[in-house]
């Protein structure tokens, strides 16, 4: 039996594996079976978490719900750095992933802040397929046309402001969109709605896992696109399906930086041989 932990980041929830001291080998198909709700333990990613090299306290891989690795989790993050921080007694960790170093430090009040580093507004390293104005460009999805922006945040963004994100088709154009000719690595999609300067409502379908009560990244990404249109300050507060993320974009190196909490939901243990692959 192998030992793990539920964890989510408002609703955003992971399996977490501590592969720090006996490694785990992880593979698509084991991945999808456990984030299966029914038949596995249920999630939106499986993370793992193994020895960090280099002066990172861990090096953190990421699955979506459909079994493909991904670059990066701001959510995950939270909830790894937590664990890190309450075995270190140390208010500040550094956690290695795909998408680049993520440093996380203690708020205090069960919150973490997640130094998510700078965005990349690069059409080629979003990526897309050829060069458009991230800021803003048309995207025809079935014949109909949609004003977009996209962003890197270590992972692709896609998003849609749009007039109310409450009745944004989510479940039917988010897919369209993950899976656009645009974007060659797929794309998370974010629609939100702005309620004022300092207020944004997003809702999100995820890369790999679909509509999720949160999404770090995305909800990084869309304060990012609201400010460059002129739409939000640099300090906005996100409410998400799951509840609410505080995002700065810092002026003095244009880092975004994320703050939320990271709840432990419980621990269990799994046995791999009866996951149905």
């Amino acid at each position: 039996m192998t030992p793990f932990l539920k964890m989510h980041g408002l609703g955003n929830d992971f399996v977490v594996f501590d592969a720090r001291k006996q490694g785990l080998a992880l593979d698509a198909a084991t991945a999808r079976a456990i984030a299966d709700r029914r038949r596995g333990v249920g999630c939106d990613q499986v993370i793992v978490v193994e020895r960090g090299a280099s002066g990172a306290d861990a090096v953190m891989r990421i699955y979506n719900a459909d079994g493909g690795e991904v670059e990066t989790c701001g959510n995950a993050a939270r909830c790894v750095a937590r664990l890190l921080m309450e075995e270190m007694d140390n208010g500040a960790v550094r956690i290695d992933m795909l998408g680049g170093a993520l440093v996380c430090t203690d708020a205090g009040g069960g919150m973490i802040t997640v130094d998510m580093g700078a965005p990349n507004l690069m059409w080629d390293k979003v990526p897309l397929a050829h060069p458009a104005d991230t800021n803003r460009f048309a995207l025809n999805v079935d014949g109909a046309s949609h004003m977009v922006s996209a962003v890197s945040v270590g992972n692709p963004h896609c998003v849609l402001f749009v007039d109310d994100a409450d009745a944004a088709p989510v479940a039917s154009l988010g897919p369209r969109i993950e899976t656009h000719p645009m974007f060659p690595k797929r794309t998370n999609v974010e629609f939100v709605s702005v309620r004022d300067r300092a207020h944004l409502r997003m809702r999100v379908w995820e890369r790999g896992a679909g509509i999720t009560q949160a999404c770090g990244s995305g909800t990084c990404a869309v304060a990012v696109a609201a400010h460059r249109r002129g739409l939000a300050d640099a300090k906005v507060e996100v409410e998400l399906d799951g509840g609410v993320l505080a995002i700065e974009l810092r002026e003095s190196d244009g880092h975004i930086l994320m703050t939320g909490p990271a709840t432990l939901s419980f621990r269990g243990e799994i046995d791999f041989a009866g996951l149905k692959l």
